[in-house]
């Protein structure tokens, strides 16, 4: 009996060991808000972003960038493939940052802890966050055979080191924009809340898209998860490890994962975020 074409999503963040959840610098938004879509009659978003620690107030800037980017893919697919649309989106995210500032400041003056000096004058700097944003639509045409079940046909942006991959039957087919463990390195593209140069954010943003079918996934994830998956020796244990937590219900047991691989020095000690989208029906 076949089932409707449907796509279920989940994500997980976690703050690095010794922070708390209120000071994880990275942040998540899945547009429409819940689990389960039907993928008959509306396409899907979703956006991670990994906050700079070197910048002030780098979580919220990754939580309104992040939320900014998956309402804009949502309203505009034209946004995924770069140019002029693009352009428009960064800007719109921008000018999101001074009235959100104003209030902040408003309400750290009105409970008595006002903006100390070097808070000011980081402030002057902006905050800075990577973004990996992903639409997906069902696809207008149906696949070629003898491939099974419904396809959908998925965008994506990426700005940074925050990682997309594609699996399917528990391998690994493609990730972007980072390849090899080894191309991670300390200094990523970064989305800074006061850079107005949109044609410069543009062209540091890499585009890509592709097809998934039934039974297919996407993986979504901050740069520290992303790079020990793909320096995992043995990536298809390493996919069935991450597997095994499919949403907030496994938060817990997420931490206590992660803290493993940290105390096994596996993993860096970072934040983390990862959203997980499952392809079904046939």
């Amino acid at each position: 009996m076949s089932t409707p074409p449907c796509v279920y999503v989940t994500h997980l963040v976690a703050p690095k060991h010794g922070s708390s959840e209120a000071e994880c610098e990275d942040a998540v938004a899945v547009l429409p808000a819940c689990t389960h879509v039907d993928m008959l009659r509306e396409p899907l978003t979703a956006s991670v972003c990994d906050g700079a620690t070197e910048s002030v107030l780098a979580k919220d800037w990754a939580r309104l960038l992040s939320r900014a980017a998956a309402v804009a893919a949502m309203a505009r697919p034209e946004v995924m493939t770069g140019g002029p649309a693009f352009e428009e989106f960064t800007a719109d995210a921008v000018a999101r940052w001074d009235p959100w500032l104003e209030t902040y400041t408003a309400t750290r003056a009105g409970e008595g802890r006002p903006l100390k000096w070097y808070e000011r004058v980081k402030l002057d700097a902006g905050a800075f966050a990577t973004l990996l944003v992903v639409r997906v639509d069902p696809a207008s045409e149906p696949g070629p055979e003898p491939e099974p079940g419904p396809t959908w046909h998925w965008r994506a942006a990426a700005l940074g080191d925050s990682c997309l991959f594609h699996i399917r039957d528990d391998r690994l087919l493609g990730s972007f924009p980072v390849q090899r463990a080894e191309e991670f390195g300390t200094t990523p593209d970064l989305f800074g809340s006061r850079n107005h140069d949109t044609g410069l954010l543009e062209e540091r943003t890499r585009f890509t898209e592709g097809d998934a079918r039934a039974g297919d996934r996407l993986l979504l994830m901050t740069d520290a998860l992303a790079a020990w998956f793909l320096s995992a020796p043995d990536p298809q244990s390493a996919l069935h490890e991450l597997l095994d937590f499919s949403g907030p219900d496994d938060l817990a047991a997420f931490a206590r994962w992660l803290t493993g691989l940290r105390e096994r020095q596996n993993l860096r000690n970072d934040d983390v975020a990862v959203v997980r989208i499952d392809f079904e029906g046939r």
